[in-house]
């Protein structure tokens, strides 16, 4: 006797057909994966392209589509909106949109130091933090302004009085044109944007946030705290995790060859090989873990140092409590590490 429900019966091979197409159908579905960058094609996300352009998501049984950011994309925005499944973002953004109601939770941590940095002419007289005083310092907001404003808390000046705030566009014209004494750098972006504008690296002096004792994470992946009670959820991260490591391992080795593929996904035809062969080589120094176990990594203490440094933001800090332990989560690192 055939029961109908039996898709294995030799006897209802349409019915078989029929069956592993809707299962195909339904997988494929499910295995979709969208991520939400923070900013432009370029080298800072290059693990993301490598991944996806060797074969690496397919290889995992996903269908990635990366989403470029840009000065008017807010990843916090778009995750809220639920048009992505996942968003590259910096802790302090992400801790405060979770303070706010939407509650974002860290599942890797990619960058495990940070790349930002006041970048200075020495013309302008700043050797010293000591010499800020009285001086304009250029300064991104909408996310990226909570490590200075705790580090100028840390040397006693008021961002009101003491020092002139010139809120930053995201270029380095404010320096070249002797607007502000500092403006705001990534070591891996705007610091050479200075250099190739005919600024002697020489004349030029710089304050990593790292080595200033303020830096907070950034580029991080973050997830709504909801969608991790879902097991399935979590698997297909886990082997996103999984294969985006695996282009970030590779990236790290081969600049170069990372390079190729970030200006081949620029659709703007603005990246070119050897900026972005130089951008990688600096993202490499901030993913000191590529190549170990530990690569994506979320250290407790880095978060609990993050936390603190945004805790302690003068008299406006991003955050005015300790999310704790729940704004991230190890879940999806380890499935990733299976």
């Amino acid at each position: 006797m055939i029961r109908s429900s039996n898709c294995t019966s030799g006897l209802l091979a349409a019915v078989l057909a029929v069956c592993g197409v809707t299962a195909s159908i339904s997988a494929s579905a499910a295995d979709k994966v969208t991520v939400q960058l923070k900013w432009l094609p370029q080298a800072q996300f290059a693990g993301y392209y490598v991944a996806q352009s060797k074969g690496y998501y397919k290889e995992a049984g996903l269908d990635v589509t990366i989403k470029p950011g840009g000065p008017d994309i807010s990843p916090v925005q778009v995750i809220a909106g639920n048009q992505a499944d996942v968003v590259v973002n910096w802790m302090p953004d992400a801790l405060a949109a979770r303070e706010a109601g939407v509650p974002l939770v860290n599942i890797a941590q990619v960058f495990n130091q940070s790349g930002l940095m006041l970048t200075c002419k020495k013309a302008s007289g700043v050797t010293t933090p000591k010499d800020f005083k009285g001086k304009t310092l250029g300064v991104w907001y909408g996310g990226n302004e909570y490590p200075f404003l705790n580090w100028m808390a840390k040397l006693g000046y008021k961002t009101d009085s003491d020092i002139k705030i010139l809120k930053q566009g995201f270029n380095v014209d404010p320096l070249l044109q002797n607007q502000a004494a500092c403006i705001s750098t990534m070591i891996y972006n705007e610091y050479w944007q200075v250099v190739d504008a005919g600024v002697k690296e020489s004349d030029l002096v710089t304050f990593f946030y790292e080595k200033e004792g303020v830096a907070s994470l950034e580029d991080g992946l973050y997830v709504l705290e909801a969608k991790l009670k879902d097991p399935a959820f979590v698997a297909r991260m886990g082997k996103f995790l999984k294969a985006s490591f695996k282009g970030w391992n590779d990236a790290v080795k081969d600049p170069a060859g990372a390079a190729k593929i970030v200006v081949a996904a620029d659709a703007s035809g603005s990246a070119t090989e050897k900026v972005q062969k130089r951008q990688m080589e600096n993202v490499a120094k901030l993913i000191t873990n590529a190549g170990t176990a530990k690569i994506g990594y979320l250290e407790p203490a880095a978060f609990e140092r993050t936390v603190k440094v945004l805790l302690a933001a003068g008299s406006s800090p991003v955050i005015k409590k300790d999310p704790g332990k729940a704004a991230y989560s190890h879940v999806v690192w380890e499935a990733a590490a299976k």
